[in-house]
């Protein structure tokens, strides 16, 4: 029996944006799929980081003071909703003492206020990405925009997501199945 995109579950993949992808905001864009289920998606870009705010800008205007052991992570665009809603990818090491998202064996997602003061203090997760705003696809959009080649998929690679350059994420994802870029094109051609 085939399994059909209305009964895969995609969480914890990575998606990857073929060229001519039709919204500029995904283009190039991978990412790490943090939910997928028939109620819709919800996933973070992990290859845009934004040019100008940092953990340290974040803590500054959550009034959390950083420590000596901070370490200023860039901060990442995650996606066009909910600009302002934070969230942190990390390694399954670290556990929120409110919640985690335990996304699959390798990576989790927290969304409040604890992990930033466990990072502040230098006692977060060994790896985080830090994310404003999440990619989110209701019922079937995800599996329309699959089935008209808007994304591929792979496994997410812990590597990849959290010690690969931002700038060769999508490259390196793509490398992950055996494409090159250069062999894709943003004109689909018909028969």
């Amino acid at each position: 029996m085939t399994q059909t995109t209305q009964d895969m579950d995609l969480t914890g993949k990575l998606l990857i944006a073929m060229p001519g992808m039709g919204d500029p905001r995904f283009a190039h864009s991978v990412v790490l799929l943090c939910a997928h289920s028939p109620d819709g998606a919800m996933g973070l870009i992990i290859n845009k980081p934004t040019s100008d705010l940092r953990l340290r800008d974040l803590l500054e205007q959550l009034s959390i003071a950083p420590t000596g052991q901070t370490r200023n992570l860039p901060v990442h665009f995650g996606g066009p909703v909910e600009h302002g809603r934070g969230f942190v990818l990390h390694d399954r090491g670290y556990q929120s003492t409110l919640t985690s998202l335990e996304v699959n064996d390798d990576f989790a997602m927290t969304a409040t206020l604890d992990i930033l003061e466990d990072l502040a203090r230098g006692s977060g997760p060994d790896r985080a990405l830090l994310a404003l705003g999440y990619a989110g696809w209701g019922p079937g959009q995800l599996e329309s925009e699959l089935a008209q080649n808007g994304w591929l998929t792979c496994n997410a690679d812990i590597s990849l997501v959290f010690d690969t350059a931002n700038s060769a994420k999508w490259e390196a994802a793509l490398t992950c199945l055996g494409i090159s870029p250069l062999m894709l094109s943003s004109d689909a051609g018909r028969a």
